[in-house]
């Protein structure tokens, strides 16, 4: 009977590390999502500055919207 009782004890601690690591790591996973969806964003905001820059610099923007128009009002 002490053999069964400490196998017991023994699966019960085993299993009880397993979940702590897993929880731990799926913590540890969710920060590294949120650090992922982070430098996507941020690369997407320098693609949107460059883009508006060089729209800026080169007034494309603008003539644009004098084609668009023209093509709608004659």
């Amino acid at each position: 009977m002490h053999r069964l009782s400490n196998l017991c004890t023994r699966i019960h601690l085993a299993l009880e590390g397993l979940h702590h690591r897993v929880v731990v790591r799926v913590a540890d996973a969710s920060g590294q999502t949120t650090a992922e969806y982070a430098l996507v964003i941020l690369g997407a905001a320098a693609i949107g500055t460059l883009l508006i820059a060089w729209a800026t610099k080169s007034h494309a923007v603008g003539k644009l919207f004098d084609e668009v128009v023209g093509k709608i009002l004659p």
